[in-house]
């Protein structure tokens, strides 16, 4: 069993910055692969970003790619997501998520956080 919550979301004005973190409980941790995915309001869930166990693959969605980075301190029990160059249609719920192997398909994953709040002002 894995539990996570997510911190970081805000208000923030175009071309900022936020830092989300999802932090896990479970001795487990390290063994998932773990992803990043937002919705919108009336939207679908979509894909942000995906790391391996280990922190040595990383995968983006093309919309983010070059914009924000995920990465993760398995030390902490926490996964990340730098998002740079923030644009108004970054605005959407973001939710951790935890997986046995790597995926950018939501229906995949055993474990999802609440969700935090970003919202990109223009």
């Amino acid at each position: 069993q894995v539990q996570l919550v997510e911190s970081g979301g805000g208000l923030v004005q175009a071309g900022g910055s936020l830092r989300l973190s999802c932090a896990a409980s479970g001795r487990t941790f390290s063994s998932y692969a773990m992803g990043w995915f937002r919705q919108a309001p009336g939207k679908e869930r979509e894909f942000v970003a995906a790391i391996s166990w280990s922190g040595g693959s990383t995968y983006y969605a093309d919309s983010v790619k070059g914009r924000f980075t995920i990465s993760r301190d398995n030390a902490k029990n926490t996964v990340y997501l730098q998002m740079n160059s923030l644009k108004p249609e970054d605005t959407a719920v973001y939710y951790c998520a935890a997986v046995r192997e790597v995926s950018s398909w939501f229906p995949e994953y055993d474990y999802w956080g609440q969700g935090t709040q970003v919202t990109v002002s223009s």
